[in-house]
């Protein structure tokens, strides 16, 4: 019913930024969430943040006031600003979809690598 599409992954160093881009194939009018999700090497997946269709932004401890979710619903799109990157942030990141059905979409991941 829907593809998701993660880009903007990329090495970077310590204390630099990444803007990540998730495009849906179609508008969604009505869902629970959209949300980052990452997975670091052998980690599981741990939600990063998420924002509900009426606005409501959350973040995990680890990211608050370095990360931020922001969309644009004209383009079906939603980003995740990563300032302040640290090498603990290296982590697949994917992007999820909970429709308002309760249906989970994901893409396919963009790999972020924090190092010196």
């Amino acid at each position: 019913q829907v593809q998701i599409v993660e880009s903007g992954g990329g090495l970077v160093q310590p204390g630099g930024s990444l803007r990540l881009s998730c495009v849906l194939s179609r508008t969604f009018f009505s869902y629970s969430v959209m949300a980052w999700y990452r997975q670091a090497p052998g980690k599981q997946r741990a939600l990063v943040g998420g924002i509900t269709e009426g606005g409501i932004m959350d973040y995990a401890d680890s990211v608050k006031g370095r990360f931020i979710i922001s969309r644009d619903k004209r383009k079906n799109t939603v980003y995740l600003q990563m300032n302040s990157l640290k090498p603990e942030d290296t982590a697949v990141n994917f992007c999820n979809l909970k429709s308002d059905t309760l249906r989970d979409y994901w893409g396919r991941g963009t790999q972020v690598t924090v190092s010196s």
